[in-house]
C-alpha cells in the first residue's frame, strides 16, 4: 500500500523538468521532497495529484493507475493541500472544510450529517473547532493553513499532498502545523508527501527524505540517513554541516556569507 513512481518523465515548452525520476511514499510516514527551486517539487506533487500528466512512466496510488483513473477516483485516494489559498468568496470556516466530502457525493448531491460529521471531526483534529462560524477570509494565515489541512481530511483518503505548506508562516506556525500533520501519519497511518524548502523542517519531522537535484532523484531514504553534510553540500552547492544537539537532536547549520 504505497504511492510508486516510476521512471517518470515531464517537461514544459522550456525542456524537461521530471528525469526519470522514482520513489514511494508508504502509508503512516511523512516522506519529504526537498531540494532548491526549479528542482521539481512542485511538478511532482501536481503528477502525483494527476493534475499534470507524465510524458513517460507511470504513477500509482495502492495500485491504482492515476493515468487511467476518473478524477474522482483519484481524489478518494489522496487529498491536496496547497502552500496557500486566495479566497474569492466569502466562505464560512465549517462551510469550506466540508468541500472536501465533494469526491464522496452524486454529482447533484449536497452534503448531509455524515459529511458534516466528517468536517467537524476534521477541525477538532487540527484545533479550529472554534472557527466554525468564522469568515475564512477574515482569519489569520496560519489558521487558514490549518483549514486547508482540516479540508484535506474530510476527504478521508489515505494520502495526503503537500506544497510547501508552511512557506508563507512565521516559526511558530510552522512547527504547530507540522507536529499537527506528524501526529495525524502517526495516528491515522496517512502517507504524507510533502515538499519543503527548508532542510531543517524536513530533518525535524519527516521520516524519510528525497533529495530532488535538477529533476532527478540524488539520494532517496531515510532522513537520518540521507541528509549527511555531503549530500547537502552537493545538493546546496555551499558549505553545510549537521551538529548534534545535547539532546540528540540534529541540526543544519552553514555559513554567513
Amino acid at each position: 500500500m504505497a504511492i510508486t513512481a516510476e521512471s517518470v518523465r515531464f517537461g514544459y515548452r522550456g525542456g524537461e523538468v521530471i528525469r526519470g525520476v522514482s520513489f514511494t511514499v508508504p502509508e503512516g510516514a511523512i516522506t519529504c521532497l526537498l531540494g532548491r527551486n526549479g528542482s521539481g517539487k512542485t511538478t511532482l506533487i501536481r503528477l502525483v495529484n494527476g493534475i499534470l500528466r507524465p510524458h513517460d512512466g507511470s504513477i500509482r496510488i495502492d495500485g491504482m493507475d492515476v493515468l487511467r483513473s476518473p478524477r474522482a477516483a483519484v481524489a478518494r485516494r489522496v487529498a491536496f493541500v496547497p502552500q496557500e489559498h486566495q479566497g474569492v468568496f466569502p466562505y464560512g470556516v465549517e462551510e469550506l472544510v466540508v468541500m472536501g466530502r465533494n469526491p464522496h457525493l452524486g454529482p447533484v448531491a449536497r452534503p448531509g450529517r455524515s459529511d458534516r460529521a466528517a468536517a467537524r471531526a476534521a477541525m477538532e483534529a487540527v484545533g479550529i473547532a472554534h472557527l466554525a462560524d468564522r469568515d475564512y477570509m477574515q482569519i489569520s494565515g496560519g489558521e487558514r493553513q490549518l483549514v486547508l489541512i482540516a479540508r484535506a481530511l474530510t476527504q478521508e483518503t489515505p494520502y495526503l499532498l503537500m506544497d510547501e505548506p508552511t512557506s508563507h508562516l512565521d516559526f511558530t506556525n510552522q512547527h504547530a502545523i507540522l507536529s499537527i500533520v506528524r501526529r495525524i501519519a502517526r495516528e491515522r497511518g496517512v502517507g504524507v508527501l510533502v515538499a519543503m524548502h527548508d532542510p531543517n523542517l524536513a530533518l525535524a519531522f519527516a521520516d524519510r527524505v528525497i533529495l530532488l537535484r535538477e529533476g532527478r532523484v540524488f539520494q532517496a531514504g531515510p532522513a537520518a540517513e540521507v541528509m549527511t553534510p555531503e549530500n547537502l553540500q552537493t545538493l546546496y552547492q555551499m558549505p553545510i554541516d549537521v551538529v548534534r544537539l545535547p539532546d540528540g537532536r540534529r541540526l543544519i547549520v552553514t555559513e554567513a556569507r
